[in-house]
């Protein structure tokens, strides 16, 4: 679509340089979203220097290879959104077109991205292979600052239920967080165990700033207890391979382990008087312009569970 808006002094500023705009600040690189459009780097930067020419300022500050919105950029942002979320919606009502962006970012956790995701990577190659998709993993507390900075379209977390007035959540689900151990462990054939005989043992643990590996501090800490963990790592994958190996007892999402339970890897620790579960909650800012590749990502989500967020 090249459609033009056209001022009452007649100037004209066209769609796709909105187009552009928004896809330079999501992408952090003028190249990055030449390659998402579909045009060479030399074409962005034209369509960009029209805008500015039109508004005689600059929207970009560039250092280097950073990229930063000037104060009008900032400004003109929140209008730029605005105007191609009214001509999306006009598109649809009139013609049933709809604006493609062509690109998604989402960011989430170690333990939600090795299984989880690949399921999101697989439906879009499927149904939508010339999306730019890219995932990025992470600690909570750096995928929300990134969300907040619009460096991400996308959040998908496992956590305590998060109410932010700055984002929309599009779905929350519950998650068993549980103790697991080798099959070959003499764990896996006990009816139960005391939490406290689970500290004489080798732990492989998350790194302590990962959510649910705080939940196990706060457990321990509450009756008395200290978390000694032999190893510590942000990968899940690796700990799973450990434990797998009859080396010692860890604490991780049902999710993360659910296959190598159902292959008969690994078995779920029944631990005296402890049930845990966070949920898997999906978000996008407020002030996001959803795009047609985010509402695949909500309406696949929901598949995946039976309980979708109560809001819109």
């Amino acid at each position: 679509m090249n459609a033009k808006i056209c001022f009452a002094d007649g100037r004209i500023m066209e769609i796709r340089q909105l187009v552009t705009f928004v896809n330079i600040i999501e992408q952090q690189s003028f190249s990055k979203a030449a390659a998402v459009l579909g045009y060479t780097q030399a074409a962005v930067t034209i369509q960009i220097q029209q805008l500015e020419q039109e508004f005689h300022t600059k929207f970009f500050s560039r250092v280097g290879r950073r990229i930063d919105l000037t104060p009008q950029g900032r400004e003109f942002e929140k209008y730029a959104r605005e105007i191609l979320r009214t001509s999306d919606n006009a598109y649809k009502a009139i013609s049933g077109r709809v604006f493609r962006s062509y690109s998604l970012h989402i960011g989430t956790l170690n333990s939600l991205l090795a299984v989880r995701i690949p399921q999101l990577v697989r439906h879009f190659y499927i149904h939508s292979p010339e999306t730019h998709l890219k995932i990025t993993a992470g600690l909570p507390r750096e995928l929300t600052e990134m969300l907040n900075h619009n460096q991400l379209d996308m959040i998908y977390l496992l956590d305590n239920p998060i109410s932010n007035p700055a984002w929309v959540k599009v779905l929350e689900a519950p998650e068993e967080i549980v103790f697991v151990a080798s099959t070959h462990s003499y764990l896996a054939r006990a009816s139960s165990v005391p939490l406290k005989e689970l500290t004489a043992l080798p732990l492989f643990l998350t790194e302590q700033h990962t959510n649910y590996r705080q939940m196990l501090d706060q457990m321990f800490i509450e009756r008395g207890l200290e978390v000694r963990p032999f190893f510590e790592t942000g990968n899940t994958d690796v700990i799973i391979r450990l434990i797998q190996a009859n080396q010692g007892v860890s604490f991780l999402p049902r999710l993360a382990v659910e296959e190598s339970v159902k292959n008969g890897k690994l078995a779920v620790i029944n631990v005296e008087d402890i049930s845990l579960k966070m949920y898997r909650q999906l978000f996008y800012h407020r002030n996001k312009w959803v795009t047609e590749e985010m509402k695949e990502v909500i309406r696949f989500g929901r598949t995946l569970t039976d309980r979708p967020a109560n809001v819109k």
